[in-house]
């Protein structure tokens, strides 16, 4: 004979985010980038991954919430961590997750992306997770399939899962207080869909944002952006809170952007005499990969300065909270009633 918990009881409680964060109906089909979001919509995203980030610790971390449900992973660019982290998100869920990767897709034998996007949604799965090297191909699906489409990265233009797991790791470290704090994003700004993503999520949460690259590498008319600009790093990250470094793609050099990696990391690599410039308590953070001596001192990307780990375990957080969000926003029931623990 079974006993029914009472009320308020441990098998009754923690069944979902607080009421509050539970109680808003997700009504967004899509994620292409951050500007779709407003602030309140992100603070729903960020209170939502910090309970599947708790999930993430226990002994058994998978639930059933959306058992049934099926996610394509369709990467027409190389990627470890983004794919993979979509990967555990899904199936921590107990979604059925498939990859798709360009080299093993009709792609590669001339098929165009409108066709191929066809073809999937006739096999009805309930999201594509997408990333592509041409910019717009996340809207460009999003516009033609009836399932949600979440952009994991397109050309050069949006990175919105990563601005957002960057966000909750900044938010853990300074207990969700953005306003008055200052980031400097560091490096190859021009061609870095990560900065422009984590640019428009950050002043959305209240917080300023510093840039700071060869001149050669930053994009046009940074004087639109929101944001003050640098080009001497010492002066860059006085007083910041937070140091964004990002990936140095290596074909710059190729493409006669900078004169040497050598005088690259001399002039703008990220080292501890940099941080000593910075806020007390200055953190760091980088997307990956990581190019060691080059944008990062190696010793500062291992030191409790470092976020970097921590973003890759937020970033699982983050992918299960959109892909519940997104998968569900359709079952406006189940969405009410919390995520099932």
């Amino acid at each position: 004979m079974t006993t029914r918990p009472k009320r308020g009881s441990p098998a009754r409680a923690n069944v979902g985010p607080e009421r509050k964060d539970a109680a808003m109906q997700w009504k967004h089909k899509d994620l292409l980038d951050v500007s779709q979001l407003s602030a309140d919509e992100v603070r729903h995203v960020l209170a939502t991954a910090a309970y599947f980030r708790e999930i993430n610790s226990r002994p058994v971390k998978k639930v059933p919430t959306l058992k049934g449900r099926s996610v394509v992973l369709f990467f027409a660019e190389p990627s470890t961590r983004t794919k993979t982290s979509f990967d555990m998100a899904g199936k921590r869920l107990s979604a059925d997750t498939f990859a798709l990767a360009k080299s093993g897709s009709s792609l590669s034998k001339g098929e165009t992306l409108k066709d191929t996007a066809l073809t999937l949604q006739a096999m009805n799965p309930d999201g594509i997770v997408i990333r592509h090297g041409s910019s717009g191909a996340a809207q460009f699906l999003a516009e033609r399939l009836e399932c949600s489409v979440i952009n994991a990265g397109d050309g050069r233009h949006a990175h919105p899962t990563q601005a957002l797991l960057d966000a909750l790791t900044l938010s853990r470290r300074w207990k969700g207080e953005f306003s008055g704090k200052t980031v400097l994003i560091l490096g190859d700004i021009a061609h870095s869909r990560v900065a422009r993503s984590n640019v428009l999520l950050l002043t959305m949460l209240g917080a300023n944002v510093r840039l700071c690259a060869p001149r050669t590498l930053l994009p046009p008319r940074p004087d639109t952006w929101p944001v003050a600009v640098y080009s001497e790093l010492p002066q860059a990250v006085q007083g910041v809170d937070a140091v964004m470094c990002l990936r140095l793609q290596l074909e710059r050099q190729q493409a006669g952007l900078l004169p040497g990696l050598r005088e690259y990391a001399r002039t703008f690599g990220l080292s501890p005499r940099h941080m000593a410039l910075a806020a007390p308590g200055a953190c760091v953070l980088h997307p990956g990969p990581i190019n060691r001596g080059v944008e990062i001192d190696s010793a500062l990307a291992d030191s409790a300065e470092s976020l970097i780990l921590e973003q890759v375990e937020n970033g699982v957080a983050v992918r299960m909270a959109l892909l519940y969000l997104y998968l569900t926003r359709k079952s406006p029931d189940a969405a009410q009633s919390g995520i099932p623990a």
